[in-house]
């Protein structure tokens, strides 16, 4: 009986990578542009997919808009198969709810076009988090294809995959990547030849008279022309194989089910193919800029929209702006930042475009609610779903201490009086928009009065109150005044109310709720500094000056850097040949920046002595570069958690700085969040011919090991049996 091989035609398509977005797009549109047409003129060239990414057909549209007629007679034919993604992210360095829009924005956007590929198509993700298979049953799909991060222990071209959940998907395995038939020669007996080369490689991984999925495509591949006619020549020729064009979908349909091996929980194995694990933590920039805009949409903007901002006033086409940035930047080559400068630098800025919405949409809802409260004072909000309290930051009017609160700074009555010449106050005007002067302070009156020698000028200020003043009025009066005369000496004020920058401590607020805030006695024990040390009665830290890691409650060593040499790229950790670690500094110099009651803050500076690159010919770290490291310290009244944050300039190339933290107990397990779940680790990972096995994993949010939890908003973690290394 003849073997059927499934022939799927396709282009991988990365968007960025080692060349530029609009580089690429370049070349997609050649491709697009000279396949289509041909596409529709070859009923032999049955099937191709659009590398199951929205991302493709909207890039392509945005230079050919007058081609999306054809590709909707394209895909409802059947010829063409598009999503279900809008793109191919990554899945562990994205949350949870960006796979979740991701999906979704594709499923939608492919609908348009006839619908989207029945298949959750996952060719060249950097490993599989844990929830994927329960993601992919609720949103409808009952198969998924993955290629990195099966273990070693899968033997079938096929498995069952088990989420946390108990959801499960048939996933097609293809060992040998997504590119295992890609560039087919143009000779039937030449093409047979790879096939038969191809079943042996296999081996017993096939049935034995399973069929083969041959895919037809790799990394940018232009479609070739003679793929119908070689293989119905190759069908012609030999009885061993049966050939057919097919889409996922349809080989799917029919592929085996019975007798498969199962694996539970996320995939990242190296057996066979390199997972990458570097990128976890390159490029922290980007990392951080994820973080962040992800946190301001998900926990900020979207809830307190939909809390405080009346139904006709919802912001949905911002947040979808904001949202299909955040898309955009999770494509595995992007957020992984193993791509070009150009491309990190692309990326930032996308991020920055979604978080300006992101921050600006928050301020607006908490804006409304403010409008809505009946009285004036201060009101805390819990943006998150769980019941929880902490300090917060509050300006209050007025002079003097407050009740139970720590002072952070004072603003004075009046700003002083100055006397600057007419050209001067055009300059001072132009900062002032909408009633809007600075970050924080608001014009309310502008006084103006004649002097002998010019003009006074008493600009009324509160950092809190706005009010409807004709202020582009007065300012043309202004400028009218000094451009008749701009020599003439004027003299400004500002004058405003007093008023603090302060910490409270508020108990808790109920989950997405809010309370009016009162000066209150501090309930609990006050957090002091003094030296280098700082305690609040339930964690006690010491600095030491020898190498400025910190004690907590006793336990030495947290916080350790430790620096050695890389000389891999951005997808993997390679050490040289003759390492040297550098774990001690030159200098260690502590300051108190605050002393409590409420908060308490160290800065710790670390001088340290790093080499400055790795010798290509030596493989062997040398010169040196001088760098200063500080570290903040914070503790708060009534919290077990310390708050470490770090920062340097990095002067030095080819090397890994880590921080560790030692266990309180051995542990032979670690435990992280990641997308919708909680995973569990051991101390070894599987490594294969070409990528070592490394037990250093990321994690969001949080990873906890022998009684020691570290948070974090964007962190890669490996643990051994004695500490956390972040």
């Amino acid at each position: 009986m003849a073997r059927t091989v499934a022939i799927v035609p396709h282009t991988h398509w990365d968007r960025e990578w080692y060349s530029s977005f609009q580089s690429f797009r370049l070349r997609l549109v050649d491709l697009l542009d000279e396949f289509l047409p041909a596409l529709e003129a070859d009923p032999s060239y049955a099937r191709f997919l659009l590398d199951g990414q929205m991302a493709v057909v909207d890039d392509y549209l945005a230079v050919r808009p007058e081609a999306e007629e054809r590709l909707r007679r394209l895909t409802a034919s059947g010829r063409l198969a598009m999503g279900p993604w809008y793109i191919l992210m990554d899945e562990f360095l994205v949350s949870g709810e960006t796979i979740v829009r991701d999906l979704q924005r594709g499923i939608e956007r492919a609908a348009a076009f006839g619908g989207a590929m029945e298949v959750g198509y996952l060719p060249d993700m950097f490993g599989h988090v844990a929830q994927m298979p329960q993601i992919l049953r609720l949103a409808g799909f009952e198969h998924t294809v993955v290629w990195r991060g099966v273990p070693g222990g899968i033997d079938n071209t096929a498995f069952w995959w088990t989420a946390p959940d108990g959801s499960s998907v048939r996933a097609e395995y293809l060992r040998h990547g997504y590119g295992n038939g890609a560039a087919i020669p143009d000779d039937a007996k030449a093409l047979i030849r790879r096939i038969r080369d191809h079943e042996v490689e296999l081996g017993d991984a096939l049935d034995d008279d399973g069929p083969i999925l041959w895919m037809n495509g790799t990394d940018h591949q232009v479609p070739q022309s003679w793929l119908g006619r070689v293989i119905a020549e190759a069908n012609e020729i030999q009885d061993d194989y049966h050939l057919v064009i097919q889409s996922l979908a349809e080989y799917m349909a029919v592929a085996p089910t019975t007798g498969l091996p199962s694996v539970q929980g996320e995939l990242r194995s190296s057996a066979r193919a390199n997972l990458l694990m570097g990128v976890a933590s390159n490029r922290v920039d980007v990392k951080q800029a994820a973080a962040r805009v992800e946190r301001n949409l998900e926990r900020r903007a979207e809830p307190l929209c939909a809390l405080f901002m009346a139904p006709e006033r919802w912001p949905g086409s911002l947040l979808d702006i904001a949202w299909m940035e955040v898309i955009r930047n999770s494509a595995h080559d992007s957020i992984c930042a193993c791509s070009i400068d150009e491309v990190g630098a692309a990326v930032l800025h996308r991020f920055a475009e979604a978080n300006e919405i992101a921050v600006g949409l928050s301020r607006r809802a908490l804006d409304a609610l403010g409008r809505s409260m009946a009285a004036q004072g201060a009101v805390v909000v819990n943006g998150s779903a769980r019941r929880r309290g902490g300090l917060v930051e509050l300006r209050l009017p007025g002079e003097g201490d407050v009740d139970g609160a720590q002072i952070l700074s004072t603003r004075a009555a009046s700003r002083g009086e100055v006397s600057i010449s007419g050209n001067d106050l055009k300059a001072i005007l132009g900062e002032i928009r909408s009633q809007q002067m600075g970050d924080d302070t608001y014009i309310n009156a502008i006084e103006v009065e004649e002097t002998d020698d010019g003009i006074s000028i008493v600009m009324h200020a509160d950092a809190r109150l706005r009010t409807e003043l004709m202020i582009e009025e007065i300012k043309r009066d202004l400028y009218a005044r000094v451009g008749a005369n701009p020599d003439m000496t004027v003299h400004v004020r500002i004058q405003q109310p007093p008023s603090r920058q302060i910490l409270a401590r508020v108990d808790a607020v109920a989950g997405y709720g809010w309370q009016r805030w009162e000066p209150a006695t501090l309930t609990v024990a006050p957090v002091t500094a003094s030296g280098a040390q700082m305690d609040n009665g339930v964690v006690r830290i010491e600095v030491d000056g020898t190498d400025g890691s910190f004690a907590l409650n006793g336990t030495p060593g947290f916080d350790r850097l430790v620096d050695d040499g890389d000389q891999g790229d951005t997808y993997n950790y390679s050490p040289p040949a003759n390492d040297s670690v550098v774990d001690a500094p030159e200098s260690v110099d502590v300051e108190v920046l605050e002393a409590g009651p409420l908060r308490a803050r160290l800065a710790v500076t670390r001088e340290y002595a790093w080499a400055e690159c790795i010798d290509d010919k030596e493989r062997a770290r040398v010169g040196e570069r001088r760098v200063k490291v500080r570290t903040v310290l914070e503790v708060h009244a009534g919290d077990d958690f310390v708050r470490v944050h770090t920062t340097f300039a990095n002067p030095s190339r080819d090397h890994r700085l880590r921080a560790w933290f030692p266990l309180p107990t051995p542990a032979a397990t670690s435990r992280a969040e990641c997308a919708f779940a909680v995973v569990e680790r051991g101390l070894e990972a599987e490594g294969g011919p070409t990528e070592r096995g490394l037990p250093t994993y990321p994690s969001r949010r949080f990873v906890s090991a022998g009684g020691l939890q570290a948070a974090a908003r964007r962190q890669t973690i490996s643990t051994s049996t004695e500490r956390l290394t972040v």
